[in-house]
């Protein structure tokens, strides 16, 4: 390992610092490493691997179109682009679809339409409304909208016109819309910033105030949309509807997918406004559907609702026990365990232990199993992460 560890200082660009584990294969929500260890994975490639691992229906749609044909521009139609459309078309408020590779990418195509959209109907606004402690990508357009210094300021100046606002505080985003606001973006709950839901009413006063002031309201469900919360989309559990919706992560089940979805008024996009070379090919595309025909057609949506009920319930319970756990917050399988200890101390113990976490920031363990996750992964989860806490308080009372 010490060798493989080497070889990547060698040849990688520094941007991560990886675990020291080589995973080669997995099944189910199990993976194991290059020496043949088994580690129960509750970090699922960040909120990606919707399915685990060697899932059986998500293999075959993958295997036949590899079979077929994997890649030839949409320069052509794409049968299995518009099936996935129509899936999550006929499943949402939504009316068109944009497929390209990533969150990031997604973010970048919602934030362009959102300035088309500004300046067809709003008589050329270009300003966007963001959130504090927000994340929505690392390219330069979505790193403007993300509210974290730390990822900014090694690369100002960033995209003008970008205003932040406190989430959940309507009266500061109130305060902050003005006529060159061409749209606000959120996520309805905050990932890398921590775990936080929104409010509700505060959503339901955002999307009252978008529609008064003709700003498009942006909801960023990358990491937790598709089904990670127990809804197709996260926002159907506020029952608050965006405009256009950016999505990815859990779209492709681990094929690298992102798209935007937009009702019929934000249909503005013409040829030459924008494009992806490999957004929405037809490998990619039938990976996706497997996943919705998972979630949707086989009722993996109420599965989830249950078992993320369920880990929610028992990561309260061992919480009370441990004084440095500040809270448990989230929705389904997108959970957070605030701690007044570092959180990287958890996961690196937990991961010594054979359970693979994240965190989401530097005081919150991140929960993210894959969606196939059931009540015995939980239980051994909660078995492992009980261990760790309880060694790690004595430790402290040394």
């Amino acid at each position: 390992m010490t060798s493989l560890i080497q070889e990547a200082q060698q040849v990688l660009m520094h941007t991560y610092n990886p675990f020291p584990i080589n995973l080669v294969s997995g099944d189910g929500c199990y993976v194991k490493d290059s020496n043949g260890r088994e580690y129960l994975d509750f970090l699922s490639g960040i909120a990606v691997n919707s399915l685990g691992y060697n899932h059986p229906g998500f293999n075959e749609a993958v295997d036949n179109q590899l079979h077929r044909i994997i890649h030839y521009s949409n320069l052509f139609l794409n049968e299995q682009q518009i099936d996935l459309a129509k899936k999550l078309i006929n499943n949402s408020s939504f009316d068109k679809a944009f497929f390209c590779n990533s969150g990031t990418e997604a973010v970048e195509s919602a934030l362009k339409l959102a300035k088309k959209f500004g300046k067809a109907k709003k008589n050329g606004a270009w300003k966007i409304i963001a959130m504090n402690q927000s994340f929505h990508g690392r390219t330069s357009g979505s790193l403007s909208l993300t509210g974290q210094i730390k990822y900014q300021h090694s690369f100002l100046p960033l995209l003008p016109g970008v205003v932040f606002a406190r989430f959940n505080d309507f009266d500061d985003l109130k305060q902050k819309m003005d006529p060159d606001t061409c749209a606000v973006i959120l996520e309805p709950i905050q990932g890398e910033g921590g775990i936080h839901p929104a409010d509700k009413k505060y959503l339901e006063k955002v999307r009252d105030l978008c529609t008064v002031e003709k700003a498009a309201l942006i909801f960023d469900e990358v990491q937790c949309g598709m089904g990670r919360t127990g809804t197709l989309f996260a926002h159907e559990h506020f029952g608050v509807y965006p405009d256009i919706i950016a999505l990815a992560k859990g779209l492709g089940g681990g094929l690298p997918i992102g798209a935007i979805l937009s009702t019929k008024e934000f249909d503005l996009f013409e040829p030459g406004d924008h494009a992806a070379t490999f957004g929405g090919n037809p490998l990619v595309c039938s990976g996706a559907r497997a996943v919705l025909h998972e979630l949707i057609d086989n009722n993996l949506l109420e599965t989830i609702r249950e078992s993320g009920s369920y880990m929610k319930e028992r990561l309260e319970q061992i919480s009370q026990n441990y004084s440095f756990v500040k809270e448990i917050r989230g929705l389904g399988f997108m959970l957070g365990m605030e701690v007044n200890i570092p959180a990287a101390d958890i996961v690196s113990s937990c991961r010594e232990e054979g359970l693979l976490l994240v965190t989401a920031g530097p005081s919150v363990v991140r929960f993210v199993p894959p969606l196939i996750t059931g009540k015995n992964e939980i239980d051994k989860a909660i078995h492992i992460l009980n261990s760790v806490l309880e060694k790690l308080q004595k430790k402290a009372c040394l």
